[in-house]
């Protein structure tokens, strides 16, 4: 999770006592973009400009070279990497998943939003106070269950209108995505989908305020991936995020999904190489760490991803993809490999 971006303003300084120009210097610290790659830049000129590639999150020191230009702490990156981020010739998106601990204000997206460029598109995830069906410990155990879950006017207040507000056109995704229900709850999957849907056909439209907006969903069950839960999405005019998570089928299990979609944007959350199993992120985080080189390429799922894009971008719909470092170790250099595959099958 990121740090706070958003320290408490500092207080005017006494007239007769300035502050030392070493503190001031410090309060606007600043983070350096990589020096621009001339391959990286021809390889962006070769890819449609509905295609967006990007990361979850950015804080990561490991990506010096590839993103920044020197060694910066995490905490240095969370609250001021996001503009060189987005100089990045191949990085075009990001995902905001500190929004899921907690929710965050029109404001504090504004915040972000003033960061990047023009073109430069957000994916957000829901706070879990309303995609989570239970209450979690610190542990991550559930302990009761949450009265919140999928509670349209909470999801509505506290996270589509503040995103929409404060994002505008820089709005990409806005991602439900649901933890793993207890066992009581898929029991239980038609009471589920009724209030899915009944939220999703709640929530305030995006457009026109951000035309490329979409409303995604992304689960953690596989029990979800039916007919019905397509008719959920369709009904209330939102769409299947692409989960690669060990907890899910492989991407090509979970294409009807999308082709029954059809046509529409492609959104996509590659989060865990499947070799770390279900409960593997924090083995795949230490195994990958710093996040400075492809360590278990996973060339199907590259591949399969590949096609699917291509063919989504080649019906000029938008495709907003997000990688983590835990899907092969080196978030920026799965992208790089995920658009040099595109390429090839463009031309």
């Amino acid at each position: 999770m990121q740090d706070s971006l958003f320290d408490d303003p500092d207080p005017p300084a006494p007239a007769l006592a300035p502050r030392p120009q070493k503190q001031a210097t410090q309060r606007r610290a600043k983070v350096h973009a990589a020096a621009p790659d001339a391959s990286q830049q021809a390889l962006r000129g070769e890819l449609p400009q509905t295609l967006r590639f990007g990361t979850s999150s950015w804080s990561f020191p490991g990506w010096a070279g590839m993103v920044w230009d020197g060694d910066y702490e995490p905490s240095v990156l969370s609250k001021h990497g996001l503009a060189a981020y987005a100089q990045h010739p191949l990085l075009r998106v990001v995902s905001i998943d500190r929004s899921f601990y907690k929710p965050l204000s029109a404001s504090q997206f504004a915040v972000y939003a003033s960061q990047v460029p023009e073109d430069f598109r957000f994916v957000v995830k829901a706070p879990s106070l309303i995609a989570d069906a239970v209450v979690r410990g610190e542990n991550g155990r559930g302990m009761e269950p949450n009265p919140a879950f999928l509670d349209a006017a909470l999801a509505a207040g506290e996270f589509v209108q503040p995103a929409l507000d404060g994002l505008g056109r820089k709005l990409g995704a806005l991602v439900f995505q649901l933890s793993p229900l207890p066992g009581y709850l898929l029991a239980r999957m038609p009471e589920v989908l009724d209030r899915l849907g009944a939220m999703l056909r709640a929530l305030p439209a995006l457009q026109p305020g951000a035309p490329d907006g979409v409303i995604a969903v992304e689960v953690r069950n596989p029990e979800f991936l039916t007919p019905a839960f397509v008719d959920v999405l369709r009904g209330a005019g939102a769409t299947y995020c692409l989960g690669l998570h060990s907890k899910l089928p492989p991407i090509a299990d979970q294409l009807p999904v999308l082709r029954a979609l059809w046509p529409g944007p492609l959104v996509c959350r590659w989060n865990l190489n499947r070799l770390h199993g279900a409960y593997g992120y924090d083995e795949a985080k230490t195994r990958y760490e710093p996040f400075d080189k492809l360590v278990d390429p996973d060339l199907d799922t590259r591949a399969a991803l590949a096609r699917v894009i291509a063919g989504t971008t080649s019906a000029g719909h938008n495709a907003f993809i997000t990688i983590s470092n835990e899907a092969e170790g080196s978030a920026p250099l799965t992208v790089l490999a995920l658009a040099e595959e595109v390429r090839r099958l463009r031309r």
